[in-house]
């Protein structure tokens, strides 16, 4: 019996522009594949997340609204707990391709059920025509927690960052050095030494300041994680689950425009409801290849 073939697609997520934003692979599984099968395919990619996706409708409850997928995230060197790109892109890819019929999808995943909705834009005052022009996608994802770090040492950060100050040095509650920075431009100009933070404690780093004024935005943010196979996260969805509750209490707000600063750069917009420690994401996406496996 011939194998069945993976379908994939990639997708650049929040952007609305092919090539920026952050690159995810989505692969769709119609049959079980083992995790050494999904680590290597993830490490052929060899993009920043490969994402796996599965149908569980024959198992939903019928009281179940929303179609819920089976879904999990692998860098080029191992699994993770959360991703906001490629949960995205997973979105896109089910949305775009019209293999949904609701608004809104649940994925089933190491962070418990995550949920993605399709917000129609608003048609322009000016256009004649009743249909909105576009989509974004929502994403409601858990907190994380941003605390002090036994990571103190602020000369051997700043050396690692080519001089850059650092002001503050707290970590997430996923163990990342969270650094803030005296300024957005500095987020922008930072170059870092990834041999330099491959040693620190802690999985990875994310630095961060505030955006200048009259930018748009209302804070700046870059993440690096050498340990996962990831020099430079180019936007980083989960690192806003703990950026978002961090500006908040800095800004006194609970609604952000966010830009992550990487070379190719990605638009966030965030929304933090404090009872209920939800983040909810909010970004564009453009799929630009798609084939299959032939493994």
């Amino acid at each position: 019996m011939a194998k069945k073939l993976v379908k994939y697609v990639v997708v650049d997520a929040f952007t609305d522009t092919a090539f920026k934003g952050n690159p995810a692979a989505v692969c769709v599984l119609e049959e079980e594949k083992d995790d050494k099968w999904l680590q290597s395919v993830a490490a052929e990619f060899n993009v920043s997340q490969t994402a796996y996706l599965t149908s569980l409708n024959e198992v939903n409850e019928p009281t179940k609204t929303n179609p819920r997928f089976g879904l999990r995230w692998f860098t080029p060197v191992n699994e993770v707990d959360l991703c906001g790109h490629a949960t995205l892109g997973a979105a896109h890819f089910l949305f775009a391709n019209g293999l949904v019929k609701t608004d809104a999808v649940e994925f089933s995943t190491r962070s418990g059920i995550l949920t993605a909705k399709r917000v129609p834009e608003a048609k322009a005052s000016n256009s004649q025509d009743d249909e909105p022009t576009g989509y974004s996608i929502e994403l409601d994802f858990p907190v994380l927690q941003v605390g002090t770090s036994n990571f103190t040492d602020i000369p051997t950060i700043s050396k690692s960052l080519n001089g850059a100050s650092a002001v503050e040095i707290n970590e997430t509650s996923k163990g990342d050095l969270f650094i803030l920075l005296t300024s957005g431009e500095a987020v922008v100009e930072c170059q870092p030494h990834i041999d330099q933070i491959q040693n620190f404690p802690g999985r990875g780093m994310i630095i961060t300041g505030p955006a200048p004024q009259g930018s748009g935005f209302d804070f700046y943010s870059r993440f690096f994680c050498p340990k996962l196979g990831i020099n430079e996260d180019p936007v980083c969805g989960s690192a806003h689950c703990a950026l978002t509750p961090y500006w908040s209490k800095k800004l006194g707000k609970c609604d952000f425009v966010a830009l992550q600063a990487s070379p190719r750069g990605g638009v966030l917009n965030l929304r933090l409801d404090e009872e209920k420690q939800r983040v909810f994401l909010r970004g564009k996406a453009v799929a630009v290849m798609e084939g299959s496996l032939l493994v």
